[in-house]
């Protein structure tokens, strides 16, 4: 009996096999839907977890209990998922309606921000609005009112046929886009910064700017951003840091090193939930900022691979959307969320792990924060409502059945007939 080749033996086909099956399942309507909804759900989880074991130590110390801080993020998740939901199910109409009216709000906030008295300064920024106990960051949802603004602007354009000529490219997009990042700059807002011009790049990526055009902008936007760190000294002695890693180390460095030296002694699988040591106050800010080197110490390199894993699947999800949708609103609007959200974890994590340099944003989800996980979760509503508008997306959910909460209302005698 003739011996079958190795490329058709009985392991090989099955490898074959299953690479096939899975290459099915990315290729079905709802995959980015469930992608979108189960990265979310996953990175909140993890985020609430690492918020506790980043915060318990300092928290017993400050407020007599441990679960101060997740109690707070806990709520702020409460708020953010209906959020979420609503979003979901909206058309995108409303989303096209919400947009200035959004970054009109959004331009307020941070002109009050500015005003001496009212905005907050913390770590070399001034960023935040007392609203009774809670403090509001305007520049989280001006990032959604510029990818609302903007898209709803090019797809106007695209539909009139006016992408041709490059001034109706970039006018009103780069004034508008220009008044929200001059206030956050202002603000000396740098990280908030970068995701902004981000979600211009990107708008501009996907209407199919000239090549010309879009280097011109990139290599003025870099240009900005190196003026912006010469001319504080506290991002400049970041910059000299992130360059001189042997020069201060009780100094500018301290934080950095602390979270190399936290991420590094995790090991493959980590210290153990609540057992690292960055959680005793060797770390700042370890709950926002610098929650990946908890992940890092407390979960090992399995953890943070997790993470980075789920937010590489939901910058997929987000482009198989925007490659997907046919209206041009969504497909701008759901490129320039993933640009936002990619660009936010890249920069948070590269910091982190110390090949950025700090620029103190925060790890979309993850990180402790209202002001930024209200706006994400809308945004990732919005991604939600926009995949079940994929080709074939509608005939798969309602081939599902009713969910939950409808069968739950039949249960009870509610259910629209």
């Amino acid at each position: 009996m003739t011996p079958l080749p190795a490329e058709s033996g009985p392991g090989r086909v099955g490898a074959r096999g299953r690479l096939v099956a899975v290459i099915g399942l990315l290729d079905r309507p709802l995959t980015s839907y469930y992608l979108v909804l189960g990265c979310s759900m996953l990175l909140l989880a993890l985020g609430l977890t690492m918020v506790l074991a980043s915060s318990n130590v300092d928290q017993l110390e400050r407020t007599g209990s441990a679960f101060t801080l997740l109690q707070k993020q806990a709520a702020w998740i409460g708020i953010g998922l209906p959020v979420m939901w609503l979003a979901s199910k909206l058309p995108p109409r409303t989303f096209r309606a919400l947009a200035y009216p959004l970054l009109l709000l959004s331009v307020i906030g941070l002109v009050i921000v500015l005003i001496p008295g009212l905005g907050v300064s913390a770590w070399g920024a001034t960023r935040w609005i007392d609203v009774g106990p809670f403090q509001v960051q305007p520049s989280e949802p001006a990032k959604l009112g510029l990818v609302l603004w903007g898209a709803d602007l090019m797809a106007r354009r695209e539909r009139l046929g006016q992408l041709t000529d490059w001034r109706a490219l970039l006018i009103p997009l780069l004034p508008g886009a220009g008044v929200v990042v001059m206030l956050v700059m202002l603000g000396s807002d740098l990280g908030t910064t970068v995701v902004l011009l981000t979600i211009f790049l990107t708008l501009l990526w996907v209407v199919g700017a000239p090549v010309r055009l879009f280097v011109g902008m990139a290599g003025l936007i870099g240009l900005l951003v190196a003026i912006l760190i010469v001319v504080e000294p506290y991002r400049m002695q970041r910059l000299v840091g992130f360059l001189d890693s042997s020069g201060d180390p009780l100094g500018i460095r301290y934080q950095g090193n602390q979270g190399l030296l936290a991420v590094a002694s995790g090991g493959w699988f980590g210290t153990g939930l609540g057992e690292g040591r960055a959680q005793w106050g060797f770390l700042p800010r370890a709950e926002n900022d610098f929650i990946f080197a908890i992940i890092g110490e407390q979960l090992g390199l399995v953890g943070t691979l997790v993470v980075l894993g789920l937010f590489g699947l939901l910058a997929y999800a987000g482009l198989r959307i925007a490659r997907r949708v046919r209206d041009p609103f969504m497909r701008l609007a759901a490129a320039a969320v993933t640009g936002w959200l990619s660009v936010q974890a890249i920069v948070n994590i590269g910091g982190v792990i110390g090949v950025l340099p700090i620029t103190g944003i925060p790890l979309p989800l993850v990180s402790y924060g209202g002001s930024a996980m209200i706006p994400t979760l809308a945004a990732l509503g919005m991604l939600l409502a926009f995949a079940q508008r994929e080709p074939g997306a509608r005939q798969a959910l309602a081939a599902r059945g009713p969910g939950p909460a409808r069968r739950a209302l039949s249960w009870l005698g509610l259910a629209r007939r």
